[in-house]
């Protein structure tokens, strides 16, 4: 793959139409203000991340991790550009200086196809077909659509949401640039392959959009003419991707303690190891002479030590493997490929989530009510999909937004409108809906 190709502004649906400009902003940038003035994007502020959304101490929903991960991914697009262009000052002025702002625009999406009620509402949603009353309906799908919703995965949702032409809505969907779509496919390849990991980066509805960007990129195809679509990562997913790692682990670290889960004391033990002993007594030093008495203060400058750090070993990882990326022989995420101290860092903090803060209490409550309101909601929409004859169908049917295609001829369409309607609600109002179909909650008359 070649630099040169793989940054491209050519706009998804309308790639032959040529606009006049109005002001001064890059294609770029255009993508970025386009994702943060979206509806899809706004209601990540009602999505949860990993604890329950705020109650008397705010934490992390999808939109505020969204957003730091954006700024994260801006550093590392930033950096990374500045690095490439010492090394090759034929691509000054090229729009590769650009990286960063691509970069940060495919943060922000990267969980905009996530369901509600985090992934409890993911696994929701497969499950129903895998063990619950959707699985009847194998013999009447084809494979590959059946492949495609048993393991339904948020980042596949996000291409299609800012792909597909729904009810409505112009060609090309979101209309974005062509390296910011492929810089959100962290898995790029069909269903088919998804195997026991359940990760793949489209649907068989987005296939042949995935193909053009992919190819016009000069992505490198694994898979053989015939086969199941495959190809190697577009280089700009491993930034992405080490944005989100940073973010959402060092986060949720914090989001623990101000929630009381970890103590004060395993959180700086956590934070100060991805540092060795001097620069650890030169935090130390800082928040004495800064007179940070205040745990939470301290925790947070300590915090965005961490985050400056990771940032830079991310960069160095990317600079040395350049090679083996852009020939789509790298395995594995920029952080496994990280200096053994910071990897080694945060192999402790993996774990401590995992045993501390994934199976606590808060959080399991929130994905166990998650799962229940989802796989409700799926039995009764994707129901009365089948059945749309029925009085009740009709009437639920009618609840559905217009821009889903639920009254389509063909049954897939229409099951996948359930879930595009599903997939795209916030907590707050799978909550409310469920509560009114089940009759718990009645307008006041």
């Amino acid at each position: 793959m070649k630099w040169e190709k793989l940054v491209s502004n050519k706009r998804f649906g309308q790639e032959y139409k040529h606009t006049e400009r109005h002001d001064d902003r890059s294609e770029f940038k255009r993508d970025y203000d386009r994702l943060i003035f979206s509806a899809p994007f706004r209601r990540l502020q009602n999505k949860t991340q990993v604890f329950p959304l705020p109650g008397s101490v705010f934490v992390h929903n999808r939109l505020t991790h969204s957003l730091e991960v954006a700024s994260v991914g801006m550093s590392l697009g930033n950096d990374v550009a500045h690095d490439i262009i010492l090394r090759r000052p034929e691509l000054a002025g090229t729009l590769i200086e650009e990286l960063g702002t691509i970069v940060s625009t495919a943060c922000l999406a990267h969980d905009m196809g996530n369901p509600p009620f985090g992934h409890s509402g993911e696994k929701a949603l497969q499950t129903f077909f895998t063990e619950g009353k959707g699985g009847a309906l194998k013999d009447w799908l084809r494979k590959s659509f059946w492949e495609d919703v048993t393991h339904f995965e948020g980042n596949a949702n996000a291409f299609r949401l800012l792909t597909h032409r729904f009810c409505g809505r112009r060609e090309g969907g979101f209309v974005m640039t062509y390296t910011m779509l492929a810089s959100i496919v962290k898995y790029p390849f069909s269903s088919h392959y998804a195997g026991s990991h359940g990760k793949f980066g489209f649907f068989k509805t987005e296939e042949e959009h995935f193909q053009r960007i992919a190819d016009d990129l000069g992505m490198i195809r694994l898979s053989a003419e015939g086969e199941p679509l495959r190809y190697a990562r577009h280089p700009l997913v491993y930034l992405v991707e080490a944005a989100d790692d940073i973010c959402y682990q060092i986060m949720d670290i914090e989001d623990a303690h101000k929630l009381k889960l970890l103590t004060f004391q395993e959180v700086s033990d956590l934070l100060l190891s991805f540092f060795d002993e001097t620069v650890q007594n030169n935090i130390k030093n800082r928040i004495k002479d800064e007179q940070l008495t205040d745990e939470n203060e301290q925790v947070v400058y300590m915090r965005a030590c961490v985050i400056g750090k990771l940032e830079n070993v991310c960069v160095e990882a990317f600079l040395q493997h350049e090679d083996e990326i852009l020939s789509g022989t790298f395995e594995g995420s920029l952080m496994e490929h990280a200096a053994e101290r910071q990897r080694e860092a945060y192999r402790r903090c993996t774990q401590m989530a995992y045993s501390r803060i994934y199976h606590s209490k808060p959080v399991l409550d929130i994905e166990l009510g998650g799962y229940r309101i989802i796989n409700t909601l799926m039995e009764l929409l994707v129901d009365a999909a089948v059945h749309p004859d029925r009085f009740y169908s009709k009437q639920l049917l009618c609840r559905v937004s217009s821009q889903y295609d639920i009254n389509a001829d063909d049954l897939e369409t229409r099951i996948m409108a359930v879930i595009d309607f599903i997939s795209g609600m916030t907590d707050v109002f799978a909550l409310d809906f469920f509560q009114k179909v089940n009759g718990s909650s009645l307008p006041i008359v």
